[in-house]
């Protein structure tokens, strides 16, 4: 056991000398995902590593995040000022970028079950060491490969004049690892925990509160606080627009709701706003589309297009900053509890939230309390906010606010009369809108939750990422809270016969990783009413030419196809569960873009999938980019789709700078498209005022010598020929 009083550090390096100390010259370092990592103390282990040979360091980790670099002149020109504005003194992991370069020492390894996705597909190292499981496994899978060193970045706090620290970000894996590294002591294996304090982690409580005690060491000096690493909101595209309003038809009022980060789950957030908001908007969005005509009776049945009265619960792995702007518009509203038979009471409408006679009349009628009660029952009445915390339990009678003692009877009238008037609480206590195993998002959503109020706080509980990610070990409680689930996940390519591939190539390239999307995928097929909803964007480009998402085959997938749910793209929803592979090819022929619907057809017809007579119907052969533009031009005029919903912390220049960037980008991919674009440019007269601004931006107003003066007019013509001046 961690000793009662954790040993103290404000010196980093001496911290370093106590882990290697306890546990030698073997050091199996695990550290959380994302934002939790204790960034200055694993940079110290790892320089210890590169400067001792006879040091052997393994991390085990996810989701490495690096600030962002340009590969190109004019990427590092815009990205520079934005990385240091936005960033602050956010500090890089060295092995991240040591790794990227081959630099690594041979005594220090890196292995991730989870990349940063897209940002490790080049770097050998990563590829190697990448360890596939289950986001639900990790804990496992890391005392597996002889974990004996748990390091985590944590926040510190007074509650009620105690002193506490929180996982903050972070309790995910570190909750689940706790009884394995305890196990692991008492089988002998030297193991030490490690809690690094930043007050720039925001303090959340519930699960995420641990005592100091918890820990064997405890490093805290501000001096090694840095910023967190805040990942910008992107702008949502036109066609994610189009996704997300689908989706949010078939969130069901009531509900359950899991949605992940990026440009998709912007859209879904925006458009449930609209519908909670504006609703008659929001239903002439969706006539626009086409949707309700097309889609109406599947919407029907298992979502729905009014407000949310009742409210949703958020149960998501992730914690976007999304469900916090769906809190404030009062759409995640649906509290939940941890007590089974609260629970099932409020879920068959016996009880409310709110405490009345009638919730103490409806415990007794259904047998959850007796009449007499005993000092369990008080304990527990008052613990889920029933009786008020002022209430107490004496040799079997009850001390009441401003009441004499009464018999701890209810069938006592005096009694009832007396509780009635100084023993009820006013609310249930403990309700949670959101579990969720970890947060990550822009510099603004981690400033919200700091400043958030305690009682608010309290209803956000971060915790163990098998209490979130799956039902076992606590089944019937999460059935409960998970009413009619709509486990929302984004993929990358979906084949004909309902595959979905998420997480890597089959080239054996990892994009990102398993994480928890098979587990949530899985889930939906085990909870009442529940379902799986993936996004797919129906084609991709590379360079200037596009390819289609929806494929016949693939060497690789995610989530296998007898897992198949429900796909949407722009183009539509294809509801999968329960139908046959002629059914399913269908569906998504009718979802996929038009220009490679022939193909797709073709294929399935060669295999004898499908009927050598099938045409696809002429309602589902426009699926056309033009289409989901002419769709979006009005409402976007409009200010309804916007393209920062959430917010952004890029200036009007660099929104257009990077609307400009990246059309030059596709132009400059292919040899004969980039001899073009420089041609044109080079041709372009002398820049408008309106121009001046952008240019500047770039510090290319005043170009010197040749390479300045080409990209100066490569931006230029990007600009006009976008009409961004």
């Amino acid at each position: 056991m961690p000793q009662a009083n954790p040993t103290r550090f404000q010196d980093i390096d001496a911290c370093v000398e106590e882990i290697i100390a306890r546990v030698g010259k073997r050091v199996v370092l695990g550290i959380p995902l994302g934002i939790g990592k204790p960034n200055p103390l694993v940079n110290a282990l790892y320089r210890r590593a590169k400067a001792d040979p006879a040091l052997r360091l393994e991390i085990l980790t996810a989701i490495t995040l690096e600030k962002p670099q340009g590969s190109s002149e004019l990427e590092k020109r815009f990205l520079e000022p934005f990385v240091e504005r936005v960033f602050g003194n956010y500090l890089d992991l060295e092995y991240a970028s040591d790794s990227r370069a081959g630099r690594l020492p041979d005594n220090a390894s890196v292995a991730e079950f989870f990349f940063q996705p897209g940002r490790f597909t080049k770097v050998v190292a990563q590829q190697q060491n990448y360890i596939s499981s289950n986001y639900t496994h990790a804990a496992r899978d890391l005392m597996e490969n002889g974990l004996n060193v748990l390091a985590q970045m944590v926040a510190a706090r007074e509650v009620d004049g105690e002193a506490w620290l929180s996982y903050g970000s972070n309790p995910e894996i570190t909750l689940d690892l706790l009884p394995l590294l305890e196990q692991a002591r008492r089988c002998g294996r030297p193991v030490v925990t490690v809690a690094q304090v930043n007050r720039a982690m925001p303090f959340m409580y519930n699960d995420a509160m641990v005592r100091p005690s918890s820990f064997d060491l405890v490093l805290d000096h501000a001096a090694y606080d840095f910023q967190l690493f805040g990942a910008p909101n992107l702008p949502v595209k036109d066609a994610d627009y189009l996704i997300g309003l689908q989706a949010s038809a078939l969130v069901r009022d009531g509900g359950t709701l899991q949605i992940g980060i990026g440009g998709l789950g912007d859209a879904i957030v925006q458009c449930c706003r609209l519908r909670q908001q504006q609703n008659a908007v929001y239903r002439q969005l969706l006539a626009d589309a086409g949707v309700i005509e097309r889609d109406g009776d599947l919407i029907e049945r298992i979502g729905g297009i009014e407000p949310f009265d009742r409210g949703l619960y958020g149960a998501s792995e992730m914690f976007v900053e999304g469900f916090l702007h769906l809190y404030q518009a009062g759409i995640l509203k649906r509290a939940v509890y941890d007590d089974i038979i609260l629970q099932r009471l409020l879920n068959q409408g016996v009880i409310g939230e709110s405490v009345d006679g009638s919730t103490l009349q409806a415990l007794l009628e259904q047998g959850v309390i007796r009449a007499r009660l005993d000092e369990a029952q008080v304990d527990w009445l008052k613990a889920v906010g029933i009786f008020n915390p002022q209430v107490r339990f004496e040799q079997g009678e009850l001390l009441l606010d401003g009441a004499a003692r009464v018999p701890a009877d209810l069938s006592r009238p005096e009694s009832y009369a007396a509780i009635l008037a100084h023993g009820l609480g006013e609310r249930l206590r403990g309700g949670i809108v959101l579990h969720g195993g970890f947060f990550l998002g822009p510099a603004g959503f981690y400033r919200a939750l700091r400043e958030l109020p305690e009682a608010e706080s309290r209803k956000i509980c971060m915790t163990a990422v098998r209490k979130v990610n799956h039902l076992y070990g606590n089944e019937e409680l999460a059935v409960l809270q998970r009413r009619a689930a709509r486990f929302i996940n984004t993929t990358m390519m979906v084949t004909l016969m309902g595959a979905a591939v998420s997480d890597g190539l089959e080239s054996g390239v990892v994009i990102s990783g398993v994480g928890g999307q098979y587990n949530f995928v899985a889930m939906a097929h085990e909870l009442p009413e529940a379902r799986s909803i993936l996004l797919l964007r129906s084609t991709r480009e590379s360079g200037q030419k596009p390819s289609s998402n929806i494929v016949w085959n693939y060497g690789h997938v995610t989530i296998p196809r007898h897992l198949r749910d429900i796909v949407i793209t722009e183009y539509g929803i294809a509801d999968l569960r329960g139908r046959c592979d002629k059914d399913v090819i269908v569906a998504l022929l009718n979802i996929a873009d038009s220009r490679f619907q022939p193909e797709l057809l073709e294929a399935a017809k060669r295999e004898h999938k499908l009927p050598q007579s099938y045409r696809i119907p002429p309602q589902y052969s426009q699926n056309t980019p033009e289409r989901v533009r002419a769709w979006a031009e009005p409402h976007k005029r409009r200010g309804l789709l916007p393209d920062f919903p959430l917010g952004t912390d890029f200036t009007e220049e660099e929104i257009v700078l990077e609307k400009a960037l990246n059309g030059l980008k596709r132009r400059l991919s292919s040899k004969i498209g980039s001899a073009a674009t420089v041609a044109k440019a080079l041709a372009s007269g002398p820049a408008p005022a309106s121009a001046e601004r952008y240019l500047r931006r770039l510090q290319l107003e005043r170009p010197t010598g040749l390479k300045e003066r080409i990209l100066r007019y490569l931006v230029l013509s990007e600009l006009i020929a976008g009409g961004y001046v």
